[in-house]
Formats: C-alpha cells, structure tokens, sequence
C-alpha cells in the first residue's frame, strides 16, 4: 500500500496543564496514564503515531518505541524548520497551532488524524468509521471535523497534510486560533452521535466529573 492509502496520526502533549496544577498527559485514568490511553487508540486508527511536545524526555518511558516523539520548539528556532519566517518569538506558549504544524512537516500520508492528549472518552470505533469516510470528503475541504454551536472540534479529527502551506500562511500572519483558521477554508462535516466523546480534561473538577461519569 502506498503512503496515499495509509493514515497518520499527531497527538499533542504540548499544554502546560496551568489550570489543572499537574501534568494531564500523566493523569491516570482506570489505571492508564492520559497519554498512553489517547497514544493507543491513535494505535487502533492510523500506521504511524506521532507525539507533539516539548518534553519527550518525559513521556519516553511511558510510551518506548510504539510512538515517534516530535520536539516541539520554541518558534524562534523552529520558524526556518517548517517555514515560519518573519515570526516574532514570544516567551509564552505558542499553542497548539503551531504544534499541530509542526508535526504535520513531518506527515507523509494524505491525512492525519490530530488527538489532543486530553480527551478520556474517546471511542475507537468512531475514530476509525470517520477514517472510512475520508474518500468520499470533497476534494476542496481541507479537514472533515465534528462541528457544534459554538464551532469546530479541531482537535479530534481528520486533516489533509497538503493543508500545510495555508496553515503556515496563517501562522506567519500571527494567527493562533484553529477556529479562525478554519473558517477560511472548506471543512467536511463528520457525524457525532455521542458529543461527550470529546469531552476534556482542562481542570481538577473535569476531571472529578469524568471520574464520577464512569462510576455511575
């Protein structure tokens, strides 16, 4: 199978976790660390799993060989690697934008599937029915997301990796949101039948919320 048929997947474990008070990527759930929970149903879905962050150090011991780390970089060193040129560097954290194309550099597939580390009810068999559609996405979208009142839900779900130069564009303009990124370009629209699937765990009582969901 050529590289055109096969799936990728980038999962970003770049946040500073400043309202949860520790480190999301390494909070358990049912026993399983965040990070290798979110790293092993990307396993289910796609050939090739990278892992976004700053600190692989960190996370290498939990994850060994099953997924190729990515240095996410500060820009100011990182601009000349994915072709941000003439970015101010900022001593504050770029966001996931910005990690998300870095990764996508490195893609070889037409699409990625992009997962944030901090998503504890995600559900393979969703993941891997949306990957089914991604022949039948309309050849101008550049992603085929979930979609709710408030917006897109970019950070589970599916990307062209030819999608790049406009990102980088957008990232060279000073844009950081995925939002305004992606109302200037077509995105297909994937079915969500169960919207707490992509529920996430931002702060201490999120996450006493999911824990007392799996009780009852």
């Amino acid at each position: 199978m050529d590289e055109s048929g096969k799936l990728t997947a980038i999962v970003l474990a770049g946040g500073k976790s400043s309202r949860m008070g520790q480190d999301k990527a390494l909070i358990s759930i049912q026993g399983v660390p965040l990070l290798q929970m979110v790293c092993g149903i990307a396993q289910s879905c796609a050939d090739t799993v990278y892992v976004i962050t700053p600190w692989p150090e960190r996370y290498q011991d939990l994850l060994g060989s099953s997924c190729q780390f990515i240095q996410e970089v500060a820009l100011s060193s990182a601009d000349e690697e994915v072709g941000m040129q003439n970015i101010s560097p900022s001593p504050q954290t770029h966001g996931p934008l910005v990690g998300f194309a870095q990764g996508l550099a490195q893609v070889k597939t037409d699409w990625v599937l992009l997962l944030a580390c901090d998503l504890p009810r995600l559900q393979v068999e969703v993941l891997q029915d949306w990957a089914t559609r991604l022949d039948k996405v309309g050849n101008e979208a550049i992603a085929a997301l979930a979609h709710h009142p408030k917006g897109w839900e970019p950070l589970c779900g599916f990307y062209r990796r030819r999608c790049l130069p406009q990102l980088l564009e957008f990232i060279n303009q000073g844009g950081r949101s995925f939002q305004q990124w992606l109302e200037q370009h077509p995105v297909e629209v994937l079915p969500l039948p169960e919207p707490e699937m992509l529920f996430n765990c931002n702060t201490p009582e999120d996450l006493a919320f999911d824990n007392s969901h799996r009780l009852n």
